[in-house]
């Protein structure tokens, strides 16, 4: 047993050196923290969905805007897209592909963003979700685990982390760079949090 879970630590610490070691990919989150400051600073609102443990991560991402990352400051507006009501509602009536975008139709405003996560990304509620975006001036960023022409397409910004064949490897990464959209939102309108940091 000891051998596998070393064998799984190894493999985490393989993806996330691959990560640490790609600059393309830390400058599209260095640029994906601009836009979320620039949506903050412009009174906008940023969204959060996906699927399973990826709705985890996107409710995840949106309490520690509206709460508390690490100390204590004024709330940032962020929703995640899993209200239980929408999403029965909109899964019955409409199908299970429309529960994101049919959010986005009723709150989404020009000037707001979306991160949407999607491990193999070809999640069709998520390409839905972008598509509703986009129709609106609401801006993209996807998180993903593999290339996606077609969100891709959709996206402002499409930050994709591969970390083997599996989404939980793909997840571990992506709520590691949530976690640093957030510090680095955070050391942008409240630095006296990150005096001593």
């Amino acid at each position: 047993m000891i051998q596998h879970i070393a064998s799984s630590l190894q493999e985490a610490h393989h993806a996330l050196t691959q990560l640490l070691t790609d600059q393309a990919t830390l400058s599209e989150i260095e640029r994906v923290a601009a836009l979320l400051i620039d949506v903050f600073e412009k009174k906008g609102r940023v969204y959060s969905c996906g699927n399973g443990g990826s709705m985890c991560d996107a409710m995840h991402f949106a309490e520690e805007l509206t709460g508390r990352y690490r100390l204590d400051r004024p709330a940032l507006a962020a929703a995640a897209i899993s209200d239980v009501g929408h999403m029965s509602c909109v899964g019955n009536d409409f199908g299970y592909e429309q529960v994101f975008s049919r959010y986005i139709e009723a709150h989404g405003r020009a000037g707001d963003c979306l991160v949407a996560l999607s491990t193999s990304g070809t999640s069709k509620n998520i390409i839905r979700a972008a598509q509703a975006a986009r129709s609106l001036g609401v801006r993209v960023v996807i998180l993903s685990g593999r290339r996606s022409a077609e969100l891709e397409a959709l996206s402002d910004h499409y930050i994709c982390t591969p970390a083997g064949r599996f989404a939980d490897r793909v997840q571990e990464l992506h709520i590691k760079v949530l976690h640093i959209l957030i510090e680095l939102v955070e050391r942008h309108f409240f630095p006296a949090n990150y005096q001593d940091a």
